[in-house]
């Protein structure tokens, strides 16, 4: 049976994630991103599941930085899990006595309409995960009167739920993945994601068309880019990026390959299946068949041939 660490604890979404992403699996909960990631890294657990990305409030920056540092993991697999949100007390609280509540900074955003409404007062504070934020407030002591949360945290530490469904838009989707040390690649599946982190050589204009044209020319798709600071001084950035298609695929391998030769650095996170299962469309000269053509073809030429 293989370990998972995640973002903890008990009751995150980040727990529901792993559970539908490996449901055999023994979970190791983390205080925060980075520590679910190193437990991978130097194999306290065989892999982690992380957040990467929200419908509603973007990149998980926290989760890009660490993939793009340290010893490097791959990505093989992810989900999209719908997140709903409650706001959790002790038994018996009163809305009057809600003055300081507590979450993850993402839920606080995603939940911020909610709170201004409710509770115009209440002081927000920012904590290391929704569950994390439940615990507390059930803590005998705390000094905090509600937890915005999953509902299902308030089984687990003993809370009430004094208001279900309390985020801004009732369609928000979370971006979950599976990371592992470096191995064998998922096979191709024809719906699939390939995920990269890609440092510049040097800043110039248009450096940033340079590398998106290598993706262009070869008819890839990108559904997303970020930009994440090095920390060399301000204007210092490498990018994210997440494309349509699998590293085996030619048209994405020569694309990839460059970024190579282009740029200081490329770190590959991975290809692995679509949540989505959402297909490339392969536009005229760019399928696989045309590609090894096109590669027979200039072996012809090089060799002499007609």
């Amino acid at each position: 049976m293989s370990k998972l660490a995640y973002l903890g604890p008990r009751g995150t979404f980040c727990d529901a994630a792993l559970r539908r992403l490996a449901p055999d699996a023994e979970s190791l909960a983390c205080a925060n991103v980075g520590a679910a990631l190193d437990a991978a890294r130097d194999g306290t657990a065989d892999g982690a599941v992380v957040p990467l990305e929200n419908s509603v409030e973007g990149a998980i920056t926290q989760t890009l930085d660490q993939l793009a540092r340290g010893v490097p993991l791959l990505i093989t697999g992810e989900l999209l899990l719908p997140v709903e949100f409650s706001l959790l007390v002790r038994p018996g609280t009163e809305s009057w006595q809600i003055k300081r509540i507590i979450s993850h900074p993402a839920a606080i955003t995603q939940c911020r309409g909610y709170v201004e409404r409710e509770f115009p007062d209440a002081d927000v504070v920012a904590w290391p995960s929704t569950a994390a934020a439940a615990q507390e407030v059930a803590a005998a002591g705390s000094p905090y009167d509600a937890a915005i949360s999953p509902a299902v945290a308030a089984g687990y530490y003993g809370l009430a739920e004094f208001a279900s469904g309390i985020g801004d838009r009732s369609d928000t989707v979370t971006r979950f993945v599976r990371v592992s040390r470096p191995g064998s690649l998922p096979q191709p599946t024809g719906a699939d994601r390939t995920s990269l982190v890609v440092f510049l050589r040097d800043d110039h204009p248009g450096a940033l068309m340079e590398m998106l044209s290598e993706f262009a020319v070869r008819g890839v798709n990108l559904s997303r880019i970020e930009s994440r600071p090095t920390g060399d001084g301000i204007g210092h950035y490498f990018f994210h990026f997440d494309c349509e298609g699998h590293v085996a695929d030619a048209r994405v391998g020569e694309a990839i390959a460059a970024l190579h030769r282009r740029c200081l650095d490329v770190r590959f996170l991975g290809s692995y299946p679509r949540a989505d299962r959402g297909r490339p469309r392969i536009g005229p000269g760019m399928s696989e068949s045309e590609f090894a053509e096109a590669a027979s073809w200039l072996d012809r030429i090089r060799s002499g041939g007609a």
